[in-house]
């Protein structure tokens, strides 16, 4: 099993994490509980992000920002990580369409 540096290496180009990161990723990989305050740009996404890409199945995260939801899935589809945002712009049609592909199509 990759550790959680070898996974934020590999996409993300980062040799160490930030301070709380690593106990936080692995609170959460210890199936445990986690409550992360962290200011703007401190890689609370990160936190999240890295124990999904160790497990298996698909990360639900709800926010009500729209932008940073959109920033979120153009960030990780550079990186080559499935990623789709769920947001009330969408036809119905296009929801059913979305969650299909997180059914069916891999995505983390």
């Amino acid at each position: 099993m990759q550790q959680p540096l070898d996974i934020l290496k590999k996409y993300w180009q980062h040799d160490s994490f930030r301070e709380p990161q690593d106990k936080i990723i692995q609170t959460v990989l210890e199936g445990k509980d986690a409550f992360a305050l962290m200011p703007t740009g401190g890689g609370k996404s990160v936190c999240f992000q890295v124990p999904t890409m160790m497990k298996s199945g698909l990360c639900l995260v709800i926010s009500p920002l729209i932008a940073l939801m959109k920033d979120q899935v153009v960030n990780l589809s550079t990186r080559g990580i499935k990623a789709i945002a769920l947001t009330g712009g969408l036809s119905s049609d296009a929801i059913s369409d979305q969650l299909d592909n997180c059914k069916f199509g891999d995505y983390k």
